[in-house]
């Protein structure tokens, strides 16, 4: 977590080059129900608080209703992310896993290109129609004065698949390997009912 607070300071990586997606989504994966919430979204609140601090600083008017409420989408997109992160397991495979954290990045994109679209917080004069148009120039397009779209989707699922591999491949390189009695335990055929008992399935039918 500390990696990832200081990997989200400005320049270190391109526009939307981020371990976020990633790290949310291995936090749903891996971390305890409770934690997997709190630890990733308060690293992701304290941190936005400090760079929103710092681009004030700069002259930008973070701290406007537009501006926060497109902040808050992204948590929006961060908490579906851990949502569609609990469909997997520890256990699942790797390129599961891989494939989910890119997912995750994919629906992390979508919602907040969406939000940019809606809320309009750099006031980009492309975005004040409300219209099919405006939002698929949004997605794919972007505006002017801008890196285009396709920039910042390529970048966050290149980063999305990047974080996910290294952070699945560490947790499942150092994870404790199954013991023989566990390996036996899950080998072992279940036992057959006593005679002249009927199972639960029976006395339901």
């Amino acid at each position: 977590m500390a990696l990832f607070a200081i990997s989200r300071w400005p320049g270190l990586f391109p526009p939307s080059f981020s371990m976020a997606y990633a790290m949310v989504f291995c936090a749903g994966v891996f971390l305890s129900k409770r934690m997997a919430w709190w630890l990733p979204l308060g690293t992701l609140v304290l941190t936005d608080v400090a760079l929103n601090f710092y681009y004030q600083s700069k002259g930008w008017d973070v701290w406007k209703w537009s501006t926060i409420a497109y902040q808050s989408i992204n948590y929006v997109a961060y908490g579906l992310i851990i949502l569609l992160a609990k469909r997997f397991k520890p256990r699942s495979s790797f390129m599961n896993l891989l494939g989910g954290g890119v997912l995750g990045a994919l629906l992390f994109y979508v919602v907040t290109n969406t939000a940019s679209w809606l809320f309009n917080p750099f006031d980009n004069s492309e975005y004040n129609k409300r219209d099919f148009l405006s939002l698929l120039m949004a997605i794919i397009k972007g505006t002017h004065g801008w890196p285009d779209a396709w920039m910042f989707f390529r970048n966050t699922m290149l980063s999305g698949g990047l974080f996910t591999a290294l952070f699945v491949g560490a947790l499942k390189l150092t994870a404790p390997a199954e013991s023989p009695m566990e390996k036996e335990a899950g080998a072992r055929a279940p036992e057959s009912e006593p005679a002249g008992e009927e199972t639960p399935e029976e006395a339901k039918a």
